[in-house]
C-alpha cells in the first residue's frame, strides 16, 4: 500500500463493488480484497476509525475487471445467491507493520471517479467494507475487547449496489438448506453490500471511547468463534448494537470466559437470538430460523433459536448468559429511524448501586429521558413487583438469580403483527406460556458462579441503542453510568471477592 495514484481518464464514473477475504487481520499479515469493477483500473483508500475518521493509506492502481455474481440457487431471476462464494479473485496486499490497531474501512475507487473521503458523515455506503486490525499481541494496548457483531451484519446483508437492489440476505429471498445433515438458512461471508451498520451503532460509540480516554481492541465474530483463548488476555468483553447471531463455540467461550472471572457488557440488544452453524470453511453459516421463503416458511419450528427446549430449538436460553431476551421484549415499527418510539427512558431502581455513581439520580428517575434509547429492538427478563413496587428478576425464563433489576421501561404497546414489517419473523417475540409478566426493557447485571468461587459481572442494557445515545452524548445520565461501567470492569476483582 503506498500514497502512488494515477491518471484519471475516463470521461464518466464507472461501477465497482467488493468484499473481503477475511475481517480481521494484525499488522504484518495479509488483507484478501475480491473487487469487481468495470473501470480499466482501481485503486483503494484506508482509514481508521477514531475519534475522527482518519486516513492512513491509499493504494497505486491496479487492473480492473468485471465478475458477475453466482445465480440464486432457485433459480430466482435476477437475484444473485446469497448463500455462495461469490468467487471474484484475491487481491492480496501486505498490511504495514506500523498500522494503529483498530476499526479500519476499505474504499474502492474505480479510475474515473474522484468520490469524497469517508468521514463521520458519510462512512455507510456501498464501494467500501470494514476490517479490524488486532494488535500482534492480544491485551498490549487494552484489556477491554470490542466484539464487532459481523455475523449479523452478513445476515442483514441484501448485497445491493447503486443502480441494482439485489435484495438477498437471510430475510430478503434467502437460500434455504434441505440437507439430511444441516437444515437452514445459509449466507456467505465473501459476498458485497458496502457499509451498513457501522456508521449508526459502532462509529459513534468508537468515537466517544477515544474521545475519554477508553483504548480498547477489536475483534470479530469470527475471532472468538474460532479461538477459545481469545479472551484470556482481556477483562471485559463488549458487544454493542445488534448481536442477534451467535455460534454454540462464541457462547462456550463467552460463558468460560465469565466463570473465569471475566466480565461482559450487552451494550446492545436481541443479542444471541440465533445459533448459527460454521461452514464452508468458516466463509458462510447456516441457521434454521423463522424467516420464510417465498410465501412459505421452510421449516417450523426453527430449531436454531435459543430459548426453546429440545427439539423445538435449542434449549439453553439466552439469558442464562445475558440476563435478557428479546422475547421479554419487543421492537417497533418506524416510517422514519427511529420514529415512534418511546422517549421515558429508563425508570431507575437501586440508585445507591455503583452504577449510578455521580449521575445524581434517584429512584424513580428517568435514565435517558427525551432520547430514543429504548429500542429500536429491546431485550427483558421476567419479573414481579415486590411490596415497594420495585422490580425483581423471577428467575422463570432462565435469567439468573443474582441478576438484579436497574433500570426498567414497559413496553405499551408491544407490536405483535410482525408480518407488516420489512424484516419480520414468524413468531416475533415469542413467550413461554408461564411467563404473565409485561414486556419490558431491562437494564441490569449479574455476578455469574465461577469456577472454584466467585466469576464475572455480566452487564446488559436491554437495548441496541445504547451505544448511540453514549456516543452521541445525548444523555448526561448514560454517558456518566458508561463511564462508571468501564472503569470498574475493565479490571478483575480479586477471585471471589464479591462485585455487587
Amino acid at each position: 500500500m503506498t500514497g502512488r495514484s494515477g491518471p484519471n481518464t475516463c470521461a464518466e464514473a464507472e461501477m465497482i463493488e467488493g468484499y473481503l477475504g477475511r475481517e480481521s487481520v494484525v499488522p504484518g499479515g495479509e488483507l484478501a480484497v475480491h473487487v469487481s469493477t468495470d473501470a480499466a483500473r482501481f485503486r483503494l483508500r484506508f482509514y481508521r476509525l477514531g475519534e475522527d475518521v482518519d486516513p492512513v493509506a491509499e493504494s497505486g492502481w491496479f487492473p480492473g475487471a468485471l465478475h458477475l455474481p453466482p445465480p440464486h440457487p432457485d433459480g430466482l431471476p435476477g437475484r444473485a445467491s446469497p448463500a455462495d462464494d461469490w468467487g471474484w479473485p484475491a487481491l492480496t496486499l501486505p498490511v504495514p507493520g506500523d498500522w494503529t490497531p483498530g476499526m479500519h474501512l476499505v474504499q474502492f475507487v474505480a479510475e474515473g471517479e474522484d468520490p469524497a473521503q469517508v468521514d463521520a458523515a458519510n462512512i455507510e455506503g456501498p464501494a467500501r467494507e470494514f476490517f479490524v486490525v488486532r494488535p500482534e499481541r492480544a491485551g498490549s494496548r487494552s484489556r477491554i475487547l470490542y466484539k464487532k457483531s459481523t455475523f449479523t451484519r452478513h445476515a442483514y446483508n441484501r448485497s445491493d449496489r447503486p443502480g441494482e437492489e439485489r435484495a438477498v440476505s437471510l430475510y430478503d429471498h434467502p437460500a434455504y438448506l434441505r440437507e439430511d445433515t444441516r437444515r437452514g438458512h445459509k449466507v456467505s461471508l465473501h459476498r458485497p453490500g458496502g457499509v451498513i451498520d457501522l456508521a449508526y451503532w459502532d462509529t459513534p460509540f468508537i468515537a466517544w471511547l477515544e474521545r475519554h480516554g477508553y483504548p480498547v481492541e477489536f475483534c470479530t465474530d469470527l475471532d472468538l468463534h474460532e479461538n477459545p483463548e481469545l479472551l484470556s488476555d482481556y477483562n471485559l468483553l463488549l458487544s454493542v448494537g445488534h448481536d442477534e447471531y451467535w455460534s454454540e463455540a462464541m457462547r462456550e467461550h463467552a460463558e468460560g470466559f465469565v466463570r473465569a472471572g471475566g466480565n461482559i457488557a450487552f451494550l446492545s440488544a436481541n443479542t444471541c437470538w440465533w445459533r448459527i452453524h460454521m461452514t464452508d470453511r468458516n466463509t458462510a453459516f447456516v441457521s434454521d430460523t423463522d424467516h420464510h421463503v417465498g410465501e412459505e416458511y421452510p421449516h417450523l419450528p426453527a430449531t436454531d433459536q435459543w430459548w426453546p427446549p429440545a427439539p423445538d430449538g435449542v434449549g439453553r436460553p439466552e439469558n442464562s448468559l445475558t440476563g435478557v431476551s428479546f422475547r421479554n421484549g419487543g421492537m417497533w415499527a418506524s416510517t422514519e429511524w427511529p420514529g415512534d418510539r418511546p422517549r421515558e427512558g429508563y425508570t431507575v431502581q437501586h440508585a445507591e448501586h455503583w452504577i449510578y455513581a455521580d449521575t445524581g439520580l434517584r429512584d424513580g428517575d428517568r435514565l435517558g429521558a427525551g432520547t430514543p434509547l429504548i429500542g429500536y429492538e429491546c431485550d427483558g427478563a421476567a419479573y414481579a413487583r415486590d411490596a415497594h413496587g420495585v422490580a425483581r428478576a423471577t428467575g422463570e425464563d432462565g435469567t439468573p438469580a443474582s441478576f438484579l433489576i436497574l433500570g426498567i421501561h414497559v413496553l405499551e404497546p408491544v407490536h405483535e403483527d410482525f408480518h407488516r414489517f420489512a424484516w419480520g419473523h414468524w413468531n416475533g417475540p415469542a413467550r413461554e406460556p408461564g411467563v404473565t409478566s409485561p414486556r419490558a426493557a431491562t437494564m441490569g447485571l449479574y455476578t455469574a458462579d465461577g469456577t472454584g468461587g466467585t466469576g464475572g459481572t455480566v452487564f446488559t442494557a436491554g437495548t441496541t441503542d445504547w451505544p448511540v445515545v453514549c456516543g452521541r452524548e445525548q444523555d448526561a445520565g448514560v454517558v456518566r453510568v458508561t463511564r462508571n461501567l468501564l472503569d470498574r470492569l475493565r479490571h478483575r476483582r480479586p477471585h471471589g471477592s464479591p462485585r455487587a
